[in-house]
């Protein structure tokens, strides 16, 4: 008899039309979005605190053992600039759930890999999944807020991309001293699946049917370019910018995406809509966007070799000294995104830039004999300026895309994040060897000449912020974001 089994399930189908009921569709959007989008930085970050163990594990070579790490980079590198066109075309629905559902898949084969060339394997299959998450994830968050409302986007965009690198340290510490390396694998499981139930039950099917022809010629260009250039940016530090692997990868890299420019420009139907350029504060903000993120992941690439080295901590200890950045950055984001509305984003980025730069400084002069408790603050501090540019930088850039642009130019943006998150650590990482190289010349103690190297790196960091903030005052204009900066609507009441 049949009958009996029909409340129970009739039940269940109201339960979710009454949480979609009384949660807006904008807010079902990002919570999936930050799901997926916390979980693929969570994995970014921890991943490094788990190579001393995996490298034990395998018996591997430090040149083997780095490709777990570039292997998703490369990934990462061919898939998020084609994300655009494949959400468009597929549906943002459909996309994000195959993303999550191979990110999460992947996960479980890399705790279950037996050989390093499995694990790399792995990696490369994660990568195919997290290089779409957060291009498609950000179209469907800026599709769900009308444009006076892109403030408060930007604000829940920004939750993942602060807590998720902070608690990376942590969270890889405590599991690789504790539990074996395939956990930080498997800690990707329970969030995956919670992410795929919800996207399924909640997230509404967006497609541009007028993305239909697949541009093969600038996938290849764009994903080989980008692959090549942010090779070279990894390889070089310590290696030399002159190496010949450096140059080949790194040239060939860009010739490559010079020719991906041309012909982005000429066919009907291209894969990256270069044409969003065309907007000033698209271009102007992004140019702003890799100036501070650039800084912002050399610098915390840096400072925790630099705890766990001169001052002698652990990595769980350098990451409780690093936390209290995510937490200065999410407390001050409620203010600033408050004041986007009446400020604008033109004098709020170039203030965030010359207060982070300011509050970067201080770590130059850090030795062995300070505590965590002043580097724990001045994480703070910083963290609170830096919220001064995260979130206006990211609402001024996508102003004026409308809704049918807004995968395209997510992919753009994540493609430029990408390569400004690898550009800045290969920055700040050759200051930090030639310095370090050059006190050793000079006669220096090994300690203290690395103690220097660091120190001219966090400098170095501040100067891109001071560099950030020069380029954001004379070329970001108010008027240029004026529909960001538009009174938002009350909130209705129930």
């Amino acid at each position: 008899m049949p009958w009996p089994l029909s409340p129970p399930r009739r039940r269940n189908v109201l339960s979710v039309k009454r949480l979609h009921g009384r949660i807006e569709y904008k807010w079902l959007v990002a919570i999936c979005f930050v799901t997926g989008l916390f979980m693929e930085i969570l994995d970014t970050t921890i991943i490094n605190t788990a190579i001393p163990s995996l490298t034990e594990e395998f018996d591997a070579s430090p040149a083997g053992i780095e490709w777990v790490i570039l292997g998703y980079l490369l990934a990462l590198a061919v898939f998020i600039p084609a994300s655009g066109w494949i959400g468009d075309r597929f549906g943002t629905k459909k996309t994000f759930l195959f993303a999550l559902t191979m990110f999460t898949g992947a996960s479980v084969l890399c705790g279950f890999a037996q050989s390093l060339e499995q694990l790399i394997g792995f990696r490369l299959l994660q990568g195919v999944g997290g290089g779409m998450l957060t291009p498609i994830g950000t179209a469907m968050l800026y599709r769900a807020f009308p444009p006076e409302e892109r403030a408060r986007a930007s604000a829940v965009l920004i939750v993942p991309t602060v807590i998720a690198p902070a608690l990376g340290p942590l969270v890889g510490g405590f599991i690789v001293t504790h539990f074996s390396w395939r956990w930080i694998f498997y800690v990707n499981i329970p969030v995956g699946i919670f992410g795929i139930l919800f996207a399924a039950t909640f997230l509404k099917e967006h497609c541009e049917m007028r993305s239909a022809r697949f541009d093969g010629t600038g996938f290849v260009l764009s994903g080989a370019g980008l692959a090549g250039l942010l090779y070279a940016l990894s390889y070089a530090p310590t290696h030399g910018w002159l190496s010949g692997t450096v140059l080949v990868t790194g040239l060939g890299g860009l010739v490559l995406l010079a020719l991906m420019v041309k012909v982005e420009t000429t066919v009907a139907e291209p894969m990256l809509a270069l044409r969003l350029y065309r907007d000033r504060i698209f271009r102007n903000g992004n140019i702003a966007g890799t100036l501070s993120y650039g800084s912002f992941i050399g610098f915390i690439f840096l400072l925790p070799q630099f705890i766990q080295g001169p001052l002698d901590a652990s990595a769980f200890e350098s990451g409780l000294a690093t936390f209290p950045q995510a937490i200065g950055v999410i407390a001050m984001s409620q203010f600033v995104g408050r004041w986007y509305h009446t400020v604008g984003p033109r004098r709020l980025v170039t203030f965030g830039m010359l207060m982070a730069a300011l509050a970067t400084l201080p770590f130059a002069l850090l030795d062995q004999n300070t505590s965590l408790g002043i580097v724990a603050l001045l994480m703070f501090l910083r963290g609170c300026f830096m919220a001064f540019c995260f979130m206006p930088i990211q609402t001024a850039t996508y102003a004026n895309i409308d809704a049918p642009d807004t995968g395209r130019a997510a992919a753009i943006f994540s493609t430029q994040r990408q390569t400004s998150a690898a550009l800045g650590v290969a920055v700040l990482a050759t200051v930090f060897v030639s310095r370090t190289n050059h006190g050793l010349r000079a006669g220096r103690e090994p300690a203290e000449a690395l103690s220097s190297g660091y120190h001219w790196g966090f400098v170095a960091a501040s100067i891109i912020y001071v560099l950030g903030a020069l380029w954001s005052w004379t070329r970001i204009k108010n008027s240029d974001a004026v529909r960001t900066m538009q009174p938002r609507p009350k909130e209705q009441r129930a």
